[in-house]
């Protein structure tokens, strides 16, 4: 399943070259994560309350293969490329059109309030297998 959310370049996303600065291409799979997230019926907030654990992001190997400009229209896909107990491997890539510009492999673990690394909830182990 690859989940795909529309991104819209604006003046204030891009540098002094008038190009999207490098940085906020983490934002665009930022939004695209927690709309993949929301799209699952997963709320983040009452995982929080009920499980007492939260998503964070744990690595990101990123590479940028060609730059979006002021106005582009992009194209953001998420895919699950692995799932552990403890951890979501994802896919994402960033399109305009046809093009990639932007990939990167995102690992997400769970921790709990104190901060240490805690297990998925199962019930997000099994909508994401």
């Amino acid at each position: 399943m690859v989940h795909m959310f529309p991104v819209r370049v604006y003046y204030e996303d891009t540098d002094m070259g008038g190009v999207v600065y490098y940085a906020n291409y983490l934002r665009y799979i930022e939004r695209a994560r927690s709309d993949w997230v929301r799209s699952l019926g997963i709320d983040q907030n009452a995982m929080r309350e009920e499980d007492g654990v939260v998503f964070v992001v744990r690595r990101v190997a990123a590479e940028y293969l060609k730059p979006a400009k002021f106005d582009d229209a992009l194209e953001v896909r998420t895919a699950i490329k692995a799932v552990t107990g403890v951890r979501l491997i994802l896919n994402q890539e960033v399109l305009r059109g046809a093009d990639l510009l932007f990939q990167a492999e995102v690992v997400i673990v769970c921790i709990g309030e104190s901060g240490a690394p805690a297990r998925l909830p199962a019930n997000i182990r099994r909508q994401v297998h």
